[in-house]
């Protein structure tokens, strides 16, 4: 694990223990299965595929640890509204809200406020790594939650995916490299995201889908995950057969995000 996922997962520790005092796993796990009627996060990227379209994750994210605010005019229901209704034409299949609050400056209210605010499915994007966590997404409203490979063994994935998937979540799995693949390629999900970012040079290059993508079998969905800039980018992943993207900071810069991403993406 990079330096930067450890100081993360060593905060999320500290997180967990802090709600558990809070509220017991046993009281957030019966939040969470009293909420019922997820939103079914894959078949709305499988629609958007499906008619033709690039299946796009938006992203609500107010900071990053490297750039600071990016965002200042941050209001998560309009931004959300924006994304799904875009230009008419071209629109968000998802959406995904950051709710770390120590390196992104997230917030759990701002999933909640973005999902009331539109009919689109929400990936909780957070660092997860305990059971609590994956019961507390679905209590506060997430339709799908996010795994990321590099900050969990086998048996941790395994386990988090099945309490995800009992309670009717999507499960998006974050990977950086072939082995972390092979590895994401051992659960059920169909859902697998390859993050362009290095951990460690922090590089961003989307030759690390594109060289990945030959690996990822035709009954799961490849999700790209950073630098996708530009049309020319777009363009060269959907020539490659990469159909689904998660694309955030840029479009949180834009005064409309919904335009900028039926732009980049029409």
């Amino acid at each position: 694990m990079s330096d930067i996922l450890n100081r993360i997962v060593a905060v999320k520790r500290e997180e967990i223990a802090a709600g558990l005092k809070k509220k017991s796993l046993a009281m957030v796990r019966a939040d969470a299965e009293s909420r019922v009627l997820t939103r079914d996060f894959v078949a709305a990227l499988r629609s958007k595929i499906s008619a033709g379209q690039a299946a796009v994750i938006a992203e609500i994210k107010k900071a990053s640890p490297s750039k600071g605010v990016l965002r200042a005019d941050f209001i998560p229901a309009d931004i959300a509204q924006s994304y799904a209704d875009g230009d008419g034409v071209t629109s968000a299949a998802c959406l995904s809200v950051l709710t770390d609050q120590q390196f992104f400056q997230g917030s759990v209210d701002y999933l909640k406020q973005a999902r009331a605010s539109c009919p689109l499915p929400v990936l909780r994007k957070d660092f997860m790594i305990d059971a609590w966590q994956i019961y507390e997404s679905r209590a506060m409203g997430a339709d799908a939650i996010l795994l990321i490979a590099a900050c969990l063994d086998d048996a941790q994935m395994a386990d988090l995916e099945a309490i995800a998937l009992g309670l009717d979540m999507a499960v998006l799995v974050e990977v950086h490299d072939r082995a972390e693949l092979e590895r994401a390629l051992r659960l059920s999900t169909p859902l697998i995201g390859v993050n362009n970012r290095n951990l460690r040079t922090f590089e961003v290059s989307l030759e690390t889908t594109l060289s990945m993508r030959v690996d990822v079998p035709p009954d799961r969905l490849l999700v790209t995950e950073s630098g996708i800039l530009s049309r020319a980018d777009v363009q060269l992943l959907r020539d490659a057969q990469v159909n689904a993207f998660l694309v955030g900071e840029a479009f949180m810069r834009a005064p409309d995000p919904g335009l900028a991403l039926a732009e980049l993406f029409g």
